[in-house]
């Protein structure tokens, strides 16, 4: 079974020895993991492995596909929770009931945090901002959001989205990646597991984070990470600094030519101790080298927005040309979008507003709102939008009550995870509808509730996955996104 490495670059120290010896009959049996098993299994793949296709290629090529709606997704995502009343979910008659405490009726004994348990009363808070009505489908939208307005017709207004989760860390953790604890894989890692990269110089996944927004509430590189899928599927964050990318520059005193012939030989060393163990992650190492030699050339492109027209800069907005900012963010996510990056995640913290909302939730819609309509306009003006999917929300709703002292134009507002708005557009989805519906308080479900599970497995389902097939064996259980839930909302989809 021995066998020598022809390269002239060999290992020669003593530890690591073992790697230049051909395989004994131990460690064949380790490396195999199912024994003789693998040897039946390796004749019936041969073909496909002289082809150059990997075991998981294979076994993902295999899987029933439905055919995709959607190309790519661009997910704006709004953390702290985004207040439901002064975005999209309408409510005239809480101007009557203002101040008065919330029905238990209504109520129905649901948890509180530990931020509003002891109020001695939970005042009804009505917005302090108006609605309207527009476009031809009619959606009402805030005052806030003027500019999103505008491409009313093009969104898909969920109103009923709930989820079990009452805190931030566990609430974002939970839409990210299926489940409350970190561990998992985020959605954008599935995806990149499960589809694969179109885009052979960026990575399948990249992630975009506001550097203006109000810092209330921590991001942790988690949240786009791989979990227990092989490491090549982590989410890449891109920042406004020098160095987009941390760690892809070469370092002093390295040319072009040095980094290659450096990576060329770390190839082989670690080939060499894949042929010895069969250790999947030896590939993604060797994957991550490449994609990261490959990105010192298409990174600095694609982050170069100097081409684009002031018309381009203007439909943004100002601060478009702030580099790191959302306006500017949504801009490259464009641009990302148009190389077929398969999943573009953008994140804009500081919707927490537990007080002084009608204030901070303005300067929010303000650093938010004309970029993101800007988007999707850009999208449909380039023929993108037909098969591109952008979502827009976060990870909880407000609650109708006020959080501390009332006034009408001074309130706050505590989380609320039963029901919440979010929106959907583009590929494979109903546009200019309104889907679900809640009570006069904004508090209960009454219509159409759609659970986070239920959204994950459709947006698997627009990108051609079925949310019950894509599936990831792990430390002796099978695991999925929606782990043993979620189902498709056939009602939002086109």
């Amino acid at each position: 079974m021995g066998h020598r490495h022809s390269d002239p670059f060999r290992l020669s120290h003593p530890d690591l020895e073992k790697l230049n010896r051909g395989l004994d009959r131990r460690d064949f049996l380790k490396k195999t993991a199912m024994g003789f098993g693998a040897i039946a299994l390796n004749g019936l793949l041969a073909t496909h492995q002289a082809q150059g296709q990997s075991l998981e290629q294979q076994i993902l090529d295999a899987l029933p596909r439905i055919a995709p709606k959607a190309k790519r997704v661009v997910y704006l995502f709004m953390s702290g929770g985004p207040s439901q009343f002064e975005t999209w979910d309408y409510k005239p008659e809480l101007t009557k009931r203002m101040g008065q405490d919330l029905p238990d009726s209504i109520r129905k004994g649901q948890r509180l945090t530990g931020m509003s348990a002891n109020q001695a009363i939970l005042p009804v808070a009505a917005s302090a901002y108006g609605f309207r009505q527009y476009g031809q489908s009619q959606t009402w939208v805030s005052d806030l959001l003027p500019y999103t307005a505008q491409v009313v017709d093009e969104l898909c207004v969920i109103k009923s989205m709930f989820t079990e989760q009452i805190n931030h860390d566990p609430a974002i953790t939970f839409f990210q990646t299926g489940h409350q604890l970190p561990g998992r894989p985020s959605i954008g890692s599935w995806l990149s597991y499960g589809l694969g990269s179109e885009n052979q110089n960026l990575p399948a996944f990249i992630v975009m984070v506001s550097k203006d927004a109000s810092k209330d509430q921590p991001l942790y590189a988690r949240l786009w990470g791989n979990g227990f899928l092989p490491s090549e599927h982590q989410g890449v964050q891109f920042r406004s600094s020098k160095d987009p990318v941390l760690f892809l520059s070469n370092p002093e005193g390295y040319d072009g030519k040095d980094r290659q012939e450096m990576l060329d030989y770390l190839k082989q060393l670690n080939q060499l101790q894949n042929e010895s163990w069969g250790d999947p992650e030896v590939d993604a190492r060797i994957a991550q080298y490449e994609m990261a030699f490959k990105m010192q050339t298409s990174v600095p492109e694609v982050m170069d927005v100097s081409d684009e027209p002031q018309e381009v800069f203007d439909l943004y907005g100002p601060n478009s040309r702030d580099k790191g900012s959302f306006a500017a963010n949504c801009l490259l996510a464009r641009k990302l979008l148009e190389k077929d990056v398969r999943f573009v995640q953008l994140y804009h913290q500081g919707w927490d507003h537990h007080d002084s909302l009608p204030k901070n939730i303005v300067n929010q819609c303000k650093q938010t709102d004309q970029a993101t309509a800007a988007l999707i306009m850009d999208l449909k003006r380039r023929g993108m939008l037909e098969d591109t999917l952008v979502i827009w929300g976060g990870e909880f709703g407000r609650t109708v009550y006020s959080q501390g002292k009332l006034s009408p134009t001074g309130y706050g507002r505590d989380h609320h995870p039963k029901c919440f708005s979010m929106w959907m557009a583009g590929a494979g989805v109903k546009a200019g509808t309104t889907f679900g519906q809640t009570d006069d308080f904004s508090y209960n479900i009454i219509k159409d509730p759609v659970h986070v599970h239920d959204f994950q497995a459709t947006l698997l389902h627009l990108m051609g996955i079925d949310h019950e097939q894509l599936v990831y064996k792990y430390q002796g259980r099978r695991f999925r996104l929606t782990d043993v839930h979620g189902k498709l909302v056939k009602g939002i989809l086109a």
